[in-house]
């Protein structure tokens, strides 16, 4: 089993330039602890997300890391020329030496997709021939495309990734129908949704990548992702974590807010709520193992993301809830 990190890098009271170094220590953790992989999410003009480049921020990453891999979970197509995101995707691989995963979404937010001057109800058009154009250009030295949203004619390209012919693919998935398409694509997937959900979504993954023949090669990620604070007690996890979830979700509610609007995928508004439904936990060593053992097993993922830094947790905190997950957590999954 390998684990990797979510980060919203939502804001804190932290100074942004504290706020940004902070965070870059605690990736130098992970560097360290041995995960697999960073997944950053992209957001523009709300305190969700302090990344609005996503490859601006992982530069940095790419620099303060040596093992560790890394990528946009994921970047929102619609808010990206083509062009433009397959130079930054060869960049970062090449600067990383090969350590770049990429996601791809229409993105999750349609108020951030609007302020774009993008009509919401077109992104899952834009996003499917976007991610045709980058996925055919990161292939190609000159780059011809026809589509009804780009048009590419005999664009060099003087850049290539280092990884043939391309970094790793992620995608999100919330329904059965999102599992199947990427499935046929071989991507790797990530759910944040619940356990009893996240199985109906691998299930018919697993069904699909049968159906393809995917059985000849090793079958991708199926990942789920869950808010964790762990800690020498679980009074003390407990505590940190219903003090630092409130901070997280008004950040995560603030557009919707400001708008008058509802997100399309939800989230309790405490963390007890949280834990009810499976996509959270606070406790000791212990008390988490047990957690992320009953998630893996009820889901079927075969790859567990951790989300250990949100809201106002101090830097402490978090390294902390990493310390006791990397020497405790871990270690104690895989010799099951």
């Amino acid at each position: 089993m390998e684990f990797g990190i979510f980060d919203h890098l939502d804001r804190c009271a932290l100074p942004l330039c504290e706020f940004y170094e902070a965070r870059l220590k605690l990736i130098e953790y992970y560097d360290t602890a041995g995960f697999y992989a960073y997944h950053l999410a992209e957001h523009h003009f709300t305190p969700l997300g302090m990344a609005p480049s996503p490859s601006l921020f992982l530069s940095a990453v790419a620099q303060r890391t040596r093992r560790l891999r890394f990528g946009p979970l994921v970047y929102a197509l619609p808010l990206h020329h083509p062009l433009r995101l397959i130079e930054e995707i060869c960049m970062l691989d090449q600067l990383s030496g090969g350590r770049l995963e990429i996601g791809f979404g229409r993105g999750s937010s349609p108020v951030e997709i609007a302020f774009y001057g993008q009509d919401p109800d077109k992104a899952p058009e834009i996003y499917a021939e976007a991610l045709d154009l980058v996925l055919h250009g990161l292939k190609q030295k000159i780059i011809d495309f026809k589509g009804r949203f780009f048009t590419v004619d005999g664009v060099p390209l003087s850049l290539e990734p280092l990884q043939a012919p391309h970094p790793p693919i992620w995608y999100g998935v919330h329904s059965v129908e999102s599992a199947e398409r990427a499935a046929r694509k071989a991507f790797h997937v990530v759910s944040l949704d619940t356990a009893r959900e996240s199985r109906l979504f691998f299930e018919r993954y697993r069904e699909t990548w049968r159906e393809t023949g995917g059985l000849s090669v090793a079958m991708p990620k199926l990942g789920i992702s869950r808010f964790l604070v762990i800690a020498e007690n679980d009074e003390d996890a407990l505590a940190a974590a219903r003090r630092a979830y409130p901070v997280w979700h008004r950040s995560f509610y603030h557009l919707y807010h400001l708008r008058g609007m509802a997100p399309a995928h939800p989230r309790p508004a405490d963390f007890d709520r949280l834990m009810e439904i499976g996509q959270g936990a606070a406790g000791s060593a212990e008390t988490i193992t047990e957690f992320v053992r009953a998630q893996l097993a009820q889901s079927g993922a075969t790859y567990f993301i951790g989300q250990f830094a949100f809201g106002d947790l101090a830097l402490a905190e978090s390294l902390r809830s990493l310390e006791l997950f990397a020497k405790h957590v871990m270690p104690r999954i895989n010799s099951a």
